[in-house]
């Protein structure tokens, strides 16, 4: 090898271990994995801490529980927003923990059982909601309060299938959240029969302040047998919890036109901080 290619070689690989031995991890938060007695299996959740996190001190924190948690799904980009929005020259959001729920079988576990045939023989794993629910209730928001620095304030996240099971929990299991934003949610499943459910369980658990944000793109026919239009089906969801007249609890209706079902969540989570954040009555 001529003296000049050797040279040239011999200075490429020490740049190249210059640049190894200085480099280190990017960590985004830590995972976690809970070894679920309810599921049957273990769970993984992805957990952002914001800045000046510290388990050493007395502050505690809003927690927001994210559905399709996986990092390839909505864990980055959600916990960059709840970082940039809780920067000290904008504050639209308050310093909060994030909490990504992985998936493991999503239709499994966001819908109740259906009634109607064509989801039964598409949807074959699917009408356990009510298991992952108590997963919720009963593992994880303990294991959260057990071993982070986090409050009574609870922001739950979900869109189309985990907007279903969202509006489930805030339909009949109220009192686990106070704050939910709600996009494009699968209101189709079982012929809409969750808008068809009564106001009983909200009238006695659901939390004084509650603030729910429902937000659905242009999204047209569901991909459903029986016809439902995704933005009808979401409107209705709301003018049926605004004809209840709660006087402790506020609901936005988002139509965003401009947005898809694949593109709306990333705008539709920035209008809710407007709402479920608000400070004013």
């Amino acid at each position: 090898m001529p003296l000049k290619l050797f040279l040239f070689c011999l200075f490429i690989n020490s740049i190249s271990f210059c640049q190894s031995s200085n480099s280190k991890p990017f960590v985004l938060g830590k995972t976690e994995v809970i070894e679920s007695t309810l599921l049957k299996e273990k769970r993984i959740v992805n957990v952002y801490l914001p800045e000046g996190y510290s388990a050493s001190d007395t502050i505690s924190y809003p927690v927001v529980y994210l559905l399709d948690g996986s990092a390839d799904e909505d864990f980055i980009h959600v916990a960059g927003l709840y970082q940039f929005y809780s920067f000290s020259w904008i504050r639209r959001v308050p310093n909060s923990i994030v909490v990504g729920i992985a998936n493991v079988d999503r239709k499994r576990d966001f819908t109740f059982p259906s009634g109607i045939p064509e989801e039964q023989e598409n949807y074959q794993t699917a009408g356990h909601s009510g298991t992952f629910i108590s997963f919720i209730k009963n593992e994880l928001q303990p294991f959260i309060q057990k071993h982070y620095r986090s409050s009574d304030d609870r922001t739950l996240i979900g869109q189309s299938l985990a907007g279903l099971l969202a509006t489930e929990i805030l339909l009949y299991q109220p009192e686990l959240f106070n704050r939910y934003i709600i996009i494009s949610p699968s209101l189709w499943w079982n012929d809409g029969s969750l808008l068809k459910g009564t106001k009983d369980n909200l009238i006695k658990n659901h939390l004084p302040g509650t603030r729910v944000y429902i937000g659905v793109g242009k999204e047209g026919l569901a991909p459903s047998t029986l016809p439902h239009v995704m933005e009808v089906d979401a409107n209705l969801l709301a003018e049926k919890l605004r004809s209840y007249k709660f006087a402790d609890m506020k609901v936005m209706f988002d139509y965003l036109p401009d947005e898809n079902h694949a593109t709306i969540s990333h705008q539709a989570i920035l209008n809710a901080f407007k709402l479920v954040y608000s400070t004013e009555d």
